[in-house]
């Protein structure tokens, strides 16, 4: 099977602001480029804000519009295009306008989550017409992807099961969330560093979380809990920084990092995160769903109250280091730059077998 010039089609700017899904994308298209070279041809859904009504009917979201995929097609055609990998399940609409124009190319489509019931969430937390209309459009784009995709990957076996009861498809393919390296501060933590951190921007799960922990957990651990991500609310009873220019250095210190997620669909960033950084992480069962069982040993899980508290003193009592080598390990193991090479290569490339499926890790 030829494999190259592959297209990879993001809606994402380079410049999009540093959030989980961004940092996966950069990762991908990082291993992409490392594995395909010059053969590897990128592209931007930037068509612009559709209208509601265009958006539901015709599941054109995230810049895709038909001028933007006119521009595709003809960029598929005119350098030769083997395989179109497009960066979100979100850009169904293109699939569909691909194969619908006749044009041989293997379309593989990666999931960063399974977007309705992500949706579904954000619509439960804060009910609106708005939300409803975000909800369907990203339903009809998504149906088309699992439609009209040769490969469809997702993070976990939890998503592509959600993908067989929405779709009626599995995922042929798991993947598991990667990042790009990031420099990491492993001196020891400062003066300052007796609490336990709480990263995430302000999406619903991780507004719930953090309230959530406020009401219920902080009040007992008898240690400051700090929140530091954009947009989210001020809480009682913990510290709100806000949007850092530079993590590395609450990373550094925090004696610990917690995961109070609730809901959600996808993995979440933050434990691939803390584990870069070097630390350990007490979560919830969501939180570390799609992380290997060696992650999930690491760390501690919690899924109420008391169990937060018990498993925070606990690590606690432990000392953990500002760095702890063994956590940075299973970052390089299961989410760092190699992961993702490896976990790409085996879905892309035709002498690893391109389009035969992965497992989760072990």
């Amino acid at each position: 099977m030829r494999d190259r010039p592959i297209l990879l089609v993001s809606p994402l700017a380079d410049d999009a602001p540093p959030g989980g899904r961004a940092m996966l994308a950069r990762a991908h298209r990082a291993a992409l480029r490392d594995l395909f070279g010059d053969d590897l041809v990128t592209c931007r859904t930037d068509g612009g804000v559709s209208g509601p009504l265009d958006a539901v009917a015709h599941g054109h979201i995230d810049g895709v519009n038909a001028a933007s995929l006119s521009g595709i097609i003809d960029l598929i055609r005119r350098r030769g295009i083997a395989q179109l990998y497009l960066d979100g399940s979100n850009l169904g609409a293109v699939a569909r306008a691909v194969r619908r124009a006749g044009v041989d190319v293997r379309i593989v489509t990666f999931f960063h989550n399974v977007e309705a019931r992500f949706f579904v969430g954000a619509l439960r937390d804060r009910p609106s017409a708005r939300a409803a209309g975000v909800l369907a459009a990203n339903w009809r784009a998504e149906r088309w992807a699992t439609r009209y995709s040769d490969t469809i990957v997702c993070l976990n076996v939890r998503d592509g099961e959600l993908l067989q009861r929405w779709y009626g498809r599995r995922a042929d393919a798991i993947l598991p969330l990667v990042m790009t390296d990031r420099p990491v501060a492993a001196e020891p933590r400062g003066p300052g560093g007796d609490f336990v951190l709480f990263v995430g921007g302000g999406f619903y799960a991780n507004r719930a979380g953090a309230a959530w922990f406020a009401r219920n957990v902080a009040p007992r651990i008898g240690v400051r809990t700090v929140v530091v991500g954009r947009d989210l609310p001020p809480l009682a009873g913990v510290d709100v920084v806000g949007a850092v220019d530079d993590l590395a250095p609450w990373y550094r210190d925090a004696r610990l990092v917690i995961a109070p997620i609730f809901d959600g669909s996808g993995m979440k960033t933050k434990v691939a995160e803390a584990l870069m950084h070097g630390k350990r992480v007490v979560g919830t069962p969501e939180a570390f769903t799609g992380y290997a069982s060696a992650v999930v040993t690491a760390g501690r899980l919690a899924g109420d109250a008391d169990g937060f508290v018990a498993a925070i003193a606990a690590m606690l009592a432990d000392d953990p280091p500002s760095f702890d080598p063994a956590m940075r390990a299973l970052f390089d193991r299961y989410h760092g730059p190699q992961a993702a090479r490896a976990g790409l290569a085996a879905i892309m490339t035709s002498s690893a077998g391109a389009g035969q499926p992965t497992g989760p890790p072990a």
